[in-house]
């Protein structure tokens, strides 16, 4: 009997273990499957949050594009603007200058006839009086003379500058040609009080040129100098050759009371002038005429109360068609 009861007692145990183990498995299969499904779940719920981010970052990219295509546009459209006030502005300058050039030429003809006529007849009048006249009033004819052709020559310049022609050219010494200048003008009553300096050196290279418009481009230059420089002050010519150019650069310079910044943008325009009632405005604008003709270039540089300097570049040799002269001015 007792061995019975230890023998179901036994069993049962067995049997309650085996149930333990079991119940431990299927828990454990089933946390497994539980902790497999919501893997998947979250695999599921990374996978659509990625897709929307990659959307998302498709769609940021997206309005980046479009944003930045949008901003080239409005560059564009504004640089396009921008181009087309400036060349409004261009032509509208082009215009003005076309409309001052047509006044020039008409007062240039109107010049020429009112101008010269009488200036035969001065001339005329003063070779005459030449001949009977002793040395020293031959000295004050000849200065008077000399002055009703510089009248002429500028006349012809008018002329020139609105009907332009071939060059006559000659080789010019741009030494001979300042000291020839400011020895007219030393007893001109403008330069009187002004210290004229010729700082030409006598190696610079004679140039291709109109000697008659390289001759006016140096007095425009003087004169204009003179009216800006007060008593006491000075103008120096200087010239050299261009490095590594076949080119000349002369240069005057001034110690006079300079040209404002607002001002000096419109020098070379005609009859632009701010010598109320003593300047046609036309000095600097033929000056420029002649040196373009030339194949040069003119700047100006200037420093109120400080001085201004003019530098002219002329090319050595010529190379448009021109008119060769037979005087040769060394």
């Amino acid at each position: 009997m007792m061995d019975k009861g230890l023998t179901g007692s036994l069993l049962a145990a067995i049997e309650w273990r085996a149930d333990t183990i079991l119940s431990f498995w299927i828990g454990a299969a089933a946390g497994v499957l539980a902790v497999g499904v919501v893997a998947i779940l979250l695999g599921r719920k990374l996978r659509l949050s990625r897709q929307e981010t990659g959307k998302a970052r498709e769609l940021a990219e997206h309005v980046t594009r479009e944003r930045n295509l949008a901003q080239e546009e409005l560059v564009h459209r504004l640089e396009g603007e921008r181009e087309l006030v400036k060349e409004k502005l261009q032509f509208e300058s082009q215009l003005n200058a076309f409309e001052k050039y047509a006044s020039l030429a008409q007062l240039s003809l109107g010049a020429a006839h009112e101008i010269n006529n009488p200036l035969l007849g001065i001339l005329s009048h003063l070779e005459l009086e030449w001949k009977d006249a002793n040395d020293e009033q031959r000295k004050e004819i000849e200065e008077c003379i000399e002055g009703a052709r510089r009248i002429t020559s500028a006349v012809r310049g008018l002329l020139d500058y609105a009907r332009t022609g071939p060059l006559k050219l000659s080789q010019v010494d741009l030494g001979r040609l300042v000291g020839d200048a400011m020895k007219f003008i030393e007893n001109q009553p403008l330069f009187r009080q002004i210290q004229m300096q010729n700082c030409v050196p006598r190696d610079v290279p004679t140039i291709a040129a109109d000697a008659n418009q390289v001759s006016q481009i140096l007095m425009n230059l003087l004169l204009n100098a003179a009216q800006a420089t007060p008593a006491g002050g000075s103008i120096t010519v200087m010239a050299q050759k261009v490095r590594f150019a076949e080119m000349v650069e002369l240069l005057v310079r001034d110690s006079g009371c300079g040209i404002p910044s607002d001002i000096l943008p419109h020098v070379f325009e005609p009859f632009f002038t701010t010598k109320r009632g003593k300047g046609t405005g036309l000095g600097l604008s033929i000056t420029q005429n002649y040196v373009v003709r030339h194949g040069g270039v003119i700047e100006i540089e200037s420093i109120p109360e400080q001085g201004t300097t003019v530098k002219v570049c002329l090319p050595i040799h010529q190379a448009s068609p021109a008119v060769v002269a037979d005087e040769v001015i060394s």
